[in-house]
């Protein structure tokens, strides 16, 4: 499995299928990556919520770290389809939704990672603008172009980025955490347990919501890696530097949080940076914050462009997509970010935390239908070919997957709470938003019974596409139609 040297360093391919003799790279890269993109301030602003919004320290580390192994785990069972079908995650959907039916989730998850891309960019500019003395808004078109360009030179780069943050990460983070410890008395902070089942499910939401929403992309970034890697290796790799990293970061949030005095909201990236004092040092933790951000952002930027490539192609009946279109696509992408980004950054933490909270009704039942289907009715055997047929195997439009998907979403309503909407059960929970249990867990069940009854054809072998002049199946047998 070690990395193939003649490959290109930009990106050839995009949404369509890795052939075995491109693949490369090995797992310690999935670790490095999730790790990387976890170890970042936007997750050290995500920790510090359970406290900005009323809940204890002790509780609220529980809280976290039982949101973070049920969300990981869930974003670790997607990053375990990479290696085996070779294709970008989305593009997946097609078996459960038809390959025009497929776009109903797609649009509303490039929604998702437009808004991700958007709050990540202003804390990125607010470091930025502190290192080199510009305005937030300089520091948010700086930060913009980077990511760009990182986006633009694609798969082995955005791996290689990941690696640098996730060194780059743990020492900023090591020395925040000593620094912390030296100037609050942490035992003490732990040891006022006023326990809240709002304030509890508040952090466990947060951090499930946090892995979740890498779901739609993970496997965006394991489809290289050759197909006989194992899948139980690459839920352990992906999934571990994932709830590590972002443990680890979230932990640092509610610390911190809990021992501002009111000072975080509104000056997350200066008081975080804050606690090294100033100089030298403190320009190096500004660097370290966007750097970081450079990680999660790309992955983000990047995951928008499968997306829209994935819907345009459905359409078209056409896989390829030109490095002068991918440009194209990537600018508009993240110049949507950026005005987002402008145009919201003096109020951020309250719109971030209604953000991810109200986007988990949209693609919490698309993650739970994709994982049954994969993992419970198919098993793994999907024909790659008929992905990109209208008039194939899956057809245009799925009733099944698309009926499934409404219903999870609708079901959800009455749990919802942010300022969008506010379901009428929320208040007899604690004004608590536990739409996305509800999400998993209900169109997961229905998808399973209703599937096994009335499932389309499914192959006997996975079916790959041609390669040097044969349809073969992972068995390197001929595929059966």
């Amino acid at each position: 499995m070690a990395a193939n040297d003649t490959t290109p360093l930009i990106e050839r391919r995009s949404i369509d299928y890795i052939p075995e003799a491109e693949r490369h790279g090995r797992l310690l890269s999935q670790f490095t990556l999730w790790m990387g993109a976890n170890l970042q301030i936007t997750a050290i602003v995500t920790g510090a919520l359970t406290v900005v919004l009323g809940g204890d320290v002790f509780w609220s580390l529980i809280g976290l770290l039982i949101g973070q192994l049920i969300g990981g785990g869930v974003m670790a069972l997607h990053a375990a389809q990479g290696p085996k079908l070779g294709l970008p995650q989305m593009i997946s959907s097609r078996v459960q939704f038809g390959v025009y039916g497929a776009a109903i989730p797609i649009v509303l998850v490039c929604l998702m990672y437009l808004g991700f891309t958007a709050t990540g960019t202003v804390l990125s500019g607010q470091a930025l603008g502190q290192l080199f003395g510009v305005s937030d808004s300089v520091g948010i078109l700086i930060f913009a172009s980077v990511i760009v360009l990182v986006t633009v030179l694609g798969y082995r780069v955005i791996h290689f980025i990941g690696r640098v943050a996730s060194v780059i990460g743990v020492i900023a983070f090591v020395y925040l955490f000593s620094r912390l410890m030296s100037q609050t008395d942490v035992g003490a902070l732990l040891q006022i347990r006023h326990f809240s089942w709002s304030s509890f499910l508040l952090a466990v939401s947060l951090a499930a919501s946090w892995q979740i929403a890498f779901g739609p992309y993970v496997a965006d970034y394991s489809r290289y890696l050759p197909s006989q890697t194992s899948s139980v290796k690459t839920f352990f790799a992906a999934g571990a530097g994932s709830v590590i990293g972002a443990q680890v970061a979230m932990v640092l949030g509610v610390f911190a949080a809990a021992m501002s005095n009111g000072q975080f909201a509104g000056h997350e990236v200066a008081y975080i940076v804050g606690l090294s004092g100033t100089g030298a040092t403190a320009a190096l933790l500004y660097f370290s914050i966007a750097f970081g951000k450079v990680t999660i952002s790309t992955l983000n930027s990047y995951g928008s462009f499968m997306c829209i490539a994935t819907i345009i192609s459905g359409f078209r009946g056409r896989l390829e997509v030109t490095r002068l279109q991918r440009l194209v696509f990537v600018l508009v992408i993240v110049g949507a970010a950026t005005l987002i980004a402008l145009l919201g950054q003096h109020s951020f933490l309250g719109a971030f935390k209604s953000f991810i909270l109200f986007l988990l009704a949209f693609f919490t039942p698309w993650s739970a239908i994709n994982l049954v289907d994969y993992y419970c009715i198919t098993r793994e055997r999907y024909d790659v070919p008929a992905l990109s047929d209208p008039n194939g195997r899956y057809g245009r439009w799925n009733l099944l997957g698309i009926s499934v998907y409404v219903f999870g979403v609708l079901v959800q309503l009455p749990f919802i709470s942010t300022k969008f909407y506010t379901g009428p059960l929320v208040a007899a929970l604690g004004d608590v938003d536990i739409s996305w249990i509800i999400g998993l867990v209900l169109p997961a069940a229905v998808y399973y019974v209703c599937a096994k009854k009335w499932h389309g054809t499914v192959p006997d072998h996975l079916i790959l596409p041609k390669e040097q002049g044969a349809l073969l199946t992972t068995d390197g047998l001929p595929a059966q139609a």
